[in-house]
């Protein structure tokens, strides 16, 4: 006979969701103002011309055109032509 009653999984067991992060529009492809180009944790993309930056690092376009990726000063940066 059991003596502990069932409590189910480990406590510990639970994990959160994956984020979804990275880049969503590659150099070379076409883009409108708006789109999120990178999903990110911290600059590891700044942003160029054409691009800005919100509050979670997250870098979208505000003008449409052509995206280009580049380094620049040893970062990368990101722009939209």
């Amino acid at each position: 006979m059991a003596h502990t009653k069932s409590q189910g999984a480990v406590k510990g067991n639970r994990d959160s969701r994956a984020k979804r992060l990275g880049i969503k529009v590659y150099g070379g492809q076409n883009i409108n103002s708006g789109n999120i180009i990178v999903r990110q944790r911290g600059t590891k993309f700044f942003p160029g011309t054409g691009v800005e930056m919100g509050r979670d690092f997250t870098l979208f376009a505000v003008q449409n055109g052509i995206v280009s990726f580049k380094t620049s000063r040893g970062k990368k940066v990101v722009e939209v032509i």
